[in-house]
């Protein structure tokens, strides 16, 4: 007597389509319905397949947080991420002799300015490949000291203000600032500033956005987070650099005072307002590694914060980033979170309607608080580190003369959000980014702003002193040109300086002409009336003589005389 042995049959197409189609009917005969553990048949390897990859958990998936778990609460105190341990926080590997030059190449190091160099020559001779003619023809390679010197040009320029770059060079007494002249000519300086780039057009990603300042942008980022271990408390934000030119992700903040320009995200250190990364945006291309659930805001945040988790840092973000889902996961991780949040995020409780003015209400769902208090209008808060209650500001209601009170949340908020703001503030103050036809080269200056933020902040750190941001910019511009600069020689031809404003008005009397190591006794200057004059024949007459409070060489007569007393010599 044979053994029935129920074996599997392989279903045809029809059939397959009947099983997903009318669910309902059984088609499976007697002998399909077996618990047998053979394999499947080849035509449904890649339906168990597909099955087996939607059941299973996607890394780094955020789990939505149920809007129907709260409750509300009076007294409620949130686990929080863990106790946090400060003592490797600070400034890593610090230099031997803590300068301001030390400190700033921290960041823009000799390697890091070698590739600027190299990119900067080979531009320019591109361009002269290219025949165009004008100032190219003056070209000669830069180097590594030039390079430094005309950083320092730049920086200096964010110090003194002029509205145009060519009045640095102005021979109007009124407008002179000789030691521009000192450091380079004009033509070269306009050269330098013409030609400065920072990729190889031949080789960069043509479909990458910042193909332009991708290299140089990474390396100073990249030493912010190496150089500088941050505290516990970290803020993020948006910062806008002005623009108003063409281009791709150019962004329009009206909140902000620019209103147009390139938005950055920002990730700073609190309590010292050091700036630890910074994302450009760039629109769908922008360099963040999308999380599933947490949408743009959350991936933003999750990314500037990859090096930070699981060491119980607390992160303040504004309503923008901030979501119950987002919180939930950076919890799980090991990091608190506190922010203002829109009511109508998914995952949040239903709060009372109408509020007067200082009530509050708490809900908690065992992990976060959600906080509704009403000021001049309602304020919405989530927090995974701060207890219910309320703390007093410092601050006397003139009404009632009763202390003010803000629950303890929007009090720490209030207290550590601004960090990204108040860095732009300082970069502020003296900014050294000009008008530019090229974006790439104002977002590397506006970068440089930072890097010079972060040295600032670096150097009080290692030496304990309390020097202000312009006294520390020049100790570094003084220590970067006795390091790099070497003495320009002097100028030949050129522009005649203009007559001072003064040499009508003031006591003047005549001087002999300084000697020269060259001419010794004998040494003689061009006349300034003789040269110049408008009643007579222009002279080319050597003198002596010259007035010292106008630094002008004249004939003791008559031409001293005329200077000093008509308006149209």
């Amino acid at each position: 007597m044979t053994e029935n042995v129920h074996k599997r049959r392989q279903l045809t197409s029809e059939e397959i389509k009947e099983i997903f189609f009318n669910s309902d009917e059984e088609i499976f005969d007697s002998e399909a319905e077996s618990d047998s553990d053979e394999d499947l048949p080849p035509n449904l390897e890649a339906l168990d397949n597909i099955v087996d990859e939607e059941t299973t958990p996607v890394l780094n998936e955020a789990e939505e947080v149920n809007s129907l778990l709260w409750q509300a609460t009076n007294l409620f105190n949130p686990p929080g991420p863990g106790n946090f341990d400060n003592q490797l926080c600070g400034v890593q590997n610090p230099p031997e002799s803590p300068s301001e030059v030390n400190c700033f190449k921290m960041f823009l190091t000799e390697d890091v300015m070698g590739e600027i160099v190299e990119e900067t020559n080979r531009y320019a001779s591109d361009l002269q490949e290219r025949e165009i003619k004008g100032k190219l023809v003056k070209w000669v390679p830069t180097n590594i000291p030039e390079m430094y010197t005309f950083l320092v040009s730049v920086l200096l320029m964010g110090v003194i203000k002029k509205p145009s770059l060519r009045d640095y060079w102005s021979t109007d007494p009124m407008l002179l600032t000789p030691f521009f002249g000192s450091l380079f000519s004009q033509d070269r300086f306009l050269l330098l500033l013409c030609c400065l780039h920072f990729a190889n057009n031949a080789t960069a990603v043509s479909n990458d956005p910042l193909k332009k300042i991708r290299n140089i942008f990474t390396a100073l980022t990249s030493s912010f987070h190496r150089i500088f271990v941050p505290y516990r408390d970290l803020c993020v934000d948006e910062s806008l650099m002005k623009w108003k030119g063409r281009l791709a992700f150019r962004q329009f903040i009206p909140s902000k005072r620019h209103r147009f320009g390139v938005k950055f995200f920002v990730l700073c250190d609190v309590l010292t307002g050091y700036v630890e990364d910074m994302i450009i945006y760039t629109g769908s291309t922008t360099d963040i590694q999308h999380y599933p659930g947490l949408g743009i805001s959350g991936s933003v945040v999750m990314t500037l914060l990859a090096p930070y988790l699981r060491k119980c840092h607390v992160l303040y973000v504004d309503n923008w980033y901030s979501s119950p889902t987002l919180f939930q996961h950076l919890l799980s991780l090991g990091t608190g979170a506190c922010g203002t949040v829109r009511a109508n995020r998914k995952g949040m409780p239903k709060f009372t309607c109408k509020m007067k003015k200082g009530e509050v209400e708490f809900e908690e769902n065992g992990s976060q608080l959600a906080v509704k208090w009403h000021d001049k209008r309602d304020v919405h808060v989530l927090t995974t580190v701060h207890p219910t209650g309320m703390a007093a500001t410092g601050k006397l209601d003139h009404i009632t003369g009763q202390p003010r009170m803000k629950p303890v949340c929007v009090l720490e908020y209030n207290k550590k959000m601004g960090a990204v703001d108040k860095a732009d503030m300082m970069i502020g103050f003296h900014e050294c980014t000009r008008k530019s036809t090229k974006w790439y080269k104002k977002i590397f200056f506006h970068v440089l702003d930072t890097v010079l933020l972060n040295s600032h902040i670096v150097y009080r750190q290692i030496t304990g002193k309390e020097i202000t941001s312009l006294q520390f910019r020049t100790n570094l511009m003084r220590g970067l040109l006795e390091e790099y600069s070497t003495l320009r020689g002097p100028t030949k031809g050129g522009r005649p300086a203009l007559d001072t404003p003064l040499r009508l008005t003031a006591r003047h009397f005549p001087s002999e002409v300084p000697q020269t190591t060259s001419q010794g006794s004998k040494t003689r200057r061009h006349c300034k009336v003789c040269l110049s004059s408008t009643h007579k024949g222009k002279q080319r007459r050597l003198t002596k003589h010259m007035c010292v409070p106008c630094n002008t060489p004249l004939c003791a007569v008559p031409c001293f005389e005329e200077y000093h007393t008509l308006k149209h010599y």
